[in-house]
This record gives structure tokens, C-alpha cells and sequence, in this order.
């Protein structure tokens, strides 16, 4: 599999130190991704002392290889959300990340992050007559709580995509896309300018509490910190002392062909908006800053799903724009999305002045972002009140293993059907 495209187009890299040695602070952060980041520049802004502790490089799990589009709140669609959660909680958490796209682009404005953000909205794609019934109920559900989203028609959706394969659209003017690995790479150069302790190559080998102080071990080193915040999601490597927060995992793969010619992709999404479809195997498409056109669907590219699932894509891709036929890819990668039974985030106490957050199914960038600095805020204050999720004592899940078989199998199971019969 060739890297991943955000990887070779990032303007934020920056090198980290490892940890060595051992050092006092006020909030240890575990993962370095969007929620970590978002953590630790919200709590060096109010002048915390603060670690972040990335077991490989900043972005390297999900935050880095995902489709990149900043969506206002969860995949589930605001009704459900407040039945799964009860009224009051759901109405809380919808009314957060309706807003969490606001937080996204002013961040990136406010420390100059070259994300290439662009904010035209996303388009929600109705892949057939059921999916566009399902968009008309989230069009309902979202113009009853006064959102700005609009439900498009099948000549409209033709002439924002550039294909006559969709039956229509929903498209949410608050939402955009943005370089994700940049984005987040761009959340902890902003940190540590503010004064976080960033460290990358250094795994937590062990994270105990003392009854004073939590430690988190390296190879290296050691950090002591009164508060604690582990925000590792779907690449959890395993740390003594802690036990894992577990779900479901559902492997998402893009592919991004080189920079279209001129004249061969104007009308592929002249607008710049992001897209994802309805199918129950989801696809995703969008352009990138340079006119690369990225495509991708949920499926793991490994062992005997790499050739299936990259020979669909291409003849999937070429029934939307029949004129890239035969077009090549230059990068080809996946990432993980920890997809929790419910499709709703955990807030969990796994101790004292300590938490874990995790389980955005598919939803990282926005949802990731607020609430890794409302996390931040809750552990610096103690007010709990502030974070529109319950705080559980324990969540524990079962099947996770046969669950995410099951999302593989039922990918590679479409994907080669509509490969054979299409």
C-alpha cells in the first residue's frame, strides 16, 4: 500500500522530541490526535503545565488518516441521538456539535493552520430512492432545529458533483474539509507555541496512580501528573495498569489519483464540498486543494482485501466520471474508526481525576476537537456539568472482535458482488 496523501501534501509537520528523563505537570495527555491536541492547546491556553504523550508521530492514527471533512455533529441523526441518550443529554450534545465546525475553523484561523480548509459544506449523497427517503427525515430533523442544510434535487446534486448517480443530496452549510493530518499537526504545533510538552515516539508502557499523582511510564521516562487524559481511540497499543476502553473497529481506505488535467475534473465537484453516501457500505468522495480527486469506502486494504476492495474502487469511481476511466492512483491508505454500539462517544472515569474519551464512529474531526477541550476543562475545574456527555464509571462492551469481522466481511461481501454484477 502506498502513503498515505495527507502525509506527502502536510505544511504542518514539525519534530517532536521524545521523552527523556522524568518531569511534574498538571494534565498528562495519552494520544495525539484530534481530541489529545485539542486538549492540550485548550489547557495550555489557561496556563496548565501539560504533556503530550504520541506513541508514534502527531496524527498518526485516525486524525491523520481520514477523509477530512468537519461535519456538525454525530452520524446519527439528532432525533436519534436524543433517544438513544434520553432528551435532556441528547439535546446537550446535539446543540454542542451543531457547533463544532464554528470551533474547527476558528482554531485554524486564530493560529494560522495550513490545513487547506475550505468551508462550502458537505453534501450527504442519497445512493438510492431508500437513502434519499432517509436524507428528507434528517432534513426534517435538522430544519426543526433551525440548521442550515438544505435538501437538493437530482439535477442539482448532478451539477454539484458532477455525476447523474446520486438521487439527491443534503447539503449542510455549516460543515467543510479540511487537510486532516495538517489540521491536527496544526492543533499541536499551536500547543506546544502555547507551552505543552509535545512528545512523540514515546508509548506509555504503564499508567498507575500513587494515590497521589498519576505516572505514565516510558522507555525513556516518566510523567507525574495530578490529572489525566487518555485519548488514544481506535490505536490503543495496551498499557499496563490501564484497561483498554474497547469497541468495534471499521477500517475506512481512500485512494487520491494525481492533480486532474485541465478540462478532464471541472465539473467533479466544482464547489469544493466534501461528500459521503447512504449506502449501507459507505463511500466518500472530494477534491483536495491541488485538484486530486480521493476516493474512498469503508473496507481494511490488507491480505486478500487490498486487490478486492482497490479493484472495486477503480471501477466505482469510473461509473461516477466514466472520463477517468483507467486513471492512476499515486496513494492508497486506511485508518481505523472506533465505532461504539450505540454510534455515540464515551466520556469514562477510569480513576481519579481521569479520563478516557473515545468512540466517535467516524466522526473525529469536529466532535474530536470540542470535546477534547471541554474534557481539558472538566479535569482543570473538577465541573463535570460542562461536558454534554455522562461521565460513566465503567463501559465495557462485548463482541468487539466479531463486530468488526462483520463490518469487513459485509464490505468485502458488497464490494465483490457489485464488482462481478456491475
Amino acid at each position: 500500500m502506498s502513503a498515505s496523501l495527507w502525509g506527502y501534501s502536510s505544511n504542518e509537520f514539525r519534530k517532536y522530541n521524545a521523552l527523556s528523563g522524568d518531569i511534574d505537570v498538571d494534565l498528562l495527555i495519552v494520544g495525539g490526535g484530534f481530541t489529545g491536541c485539542s486538549a492540550a492547546l485548550s489547557a495550555a491556553q489557561k496556563g496548565a503545565r501539560v504533556a503530550l504523550l504520541e506513541a508514534h508521530e502527531i496524527g498518526h492514527g485516525g486524525s491523520g488518516r481520514n477523509v477530512g471533512l468537519v461535519n456538525a455533529g454525530l452520524w446519527l441523526p439528532p432525533d436519534s441521538v436524543e433517544a438513544t441518550m434520553g432528551q435532556a443529554t441528547g439535546q446537550a450534545l446535539n446543540h454542542a456539535l451543531a457547533g463544532a465546525p464554528d470551533e474547527v475553523f476558528d482554531l485554524i484561523e486564530t493560529h494560522a493552520i495550513q490545513c487547506e480548509a475550505t468551508r462550502n459544506g458537505t453534501l450527504h449523497l442519497a445512493h438510492a430512492p431508500r437513502g434519499l427517503k432517509d436524507l428528507e427525515a434528517r432534513h426534517a430533523q435538522q430544519c426543526a432545529r433551525q440548521a442550515p442544510v438544505a435538501l437538493l434535487d437530482a439535477p442539482e446534486t448532478a451539477r454539484r458533483t458532477g455525476t447523474d448517480a446520486y438521487c439527491g443530496a443534503l447539503h449542510d452549510r455549516r460543515a467543510g474539509t479540511v487537510q486532516p493530518l495538517a489540521y491536527v499537526q496544526g492543533l499541536a504545533r499551536a500547543a506546544q507555541d502555547c507551552g505543552a510538552d509535545i512528545y512523540a515516539r514515546s508509548p506509555v508502557n504503564a499508567l498507575t496512580h500513587d494515590g497521589d499523582k498519576w505516572q505514565a511510564t516510558t522507555s525513556a521516562g516518566m510523567v507525574r501528573a495530578q490529572k489525566c487524559l487518555v485519548a488514544t481511540n481506535a490505536y490503543h497499543l495496551g498499557i499496563d495498569g490501564f484497561e483498554e476502553v474497547r469497541s468495534a473497529q471499521v477500517s475506512f481506505f481512500q485512494l487520491a489519483t494525481e492533480p486532474l488535467a485541465d478540462g478532464l475534473g471541472d465539473d467533479i465537484l466544482p464547489g469544493g464540498e466534501g461528500c459521503w453516501d447512504t449506502a449501507l457500505i459507505m463511500s466518500a468522495l472530494r477534491r483536495d486543494a491541488a485538484g486530486r480527486l480521493i476516493f474512498g469506502a469503508m473496507g481494511q486494504p490488507e491480505g486478500l482485501g487490498h486487490a478486492l476492495h482497490k479493484s472495486w474502487a477503480q471501477k466505482a469511481l469510473a461509473r461516477l466520471y466514466p472520463a477517468l476511466k483507467g486513471q492512476a492512483f499515486s496513494h492508497f491508505w486506511a485508518g481505523n474508526i472506533a465505532m461504539t454500539g450505540d454510534h455515540v462517544p464515551k466520556a469514562i472515569r477510569f480513576g481519579p481525576n481521569a479520563l478516557c474519551l473515545m468512540g466517535f464512529s467516524g466522526r473525529g474531526i469536529a466532535p474530536g476537537t470540542r470535546l477534547g477541550r471541554l474534557a481539558a476543562e472538566v479535569l482543570l475545574s473538577g465541573r463535570e456539568q460542562t461536558l454534554p456527555l455522562p461521565v460513566l464509571e465503567r463501559y465495557r462492551e462485548r463482541f468487539c472482535g466479531l463486530r468488526s469481522a462483520y463490518y469487513e466481511a459485509g464490505a468485502r461481501t458488497i464490494h465483490m458482488v457489485d464488482r462481478l454484477i456491475r
